[in-house]
């Protein structure tokens, strides 16, 4: 997963750009690991357990930052405890290599203590 993270992040824009399909989805997704759910090769979610609500909220504002700085934007449900994202790329209909490694990204921001 480290190698994912590390990939650049840009997100198609336009109708030009397909969906990834197939053995694109498998590759990227063994990549990524098993923590993520992949639901109908269409988007990944996942929701990640926190000790409190302060601590899901600073893991949400280090992803919305992250985010922000990249123009790609999750779906994010905050709750005491735990924070789930749903990650797909809007304008395409479906994921992206964009998606993955926003994935493995909020994987990181997840282990990177609060400030």
């Amino acid at each position: 997963m480290p190698e994912l993270a590390q990939r650049e992040l840009t997100p198609p824009r336009g109708e030009d750009t397909a969906p990834l399909e197939g053995e694109s989805i498998s590759a990227l997704y063994k990549l990524l690991g098993s923590e993520w759910e992949l639901v109908e090769d269409h988007h990944l979610t996942r929701t990640y357990p926190f000790k409190d609500f302060q601590s899901a909220l600073d893991f949400t504002n280090r992803v919305g930052a992250m985010a922000e700085s990249v123009d790609h934007h999750p779906e994010i449900c905050l709750s005491w405890g735990e924070v789930t994202i749903k990650i797909w790329t809007h304008s395409i209909g479906g994921l992206s290599e964009a998606d993955f490694v926003f994935a493995a990204r909020a994987n990181s921001l997840a282990l990177t203590p609060s400030a």
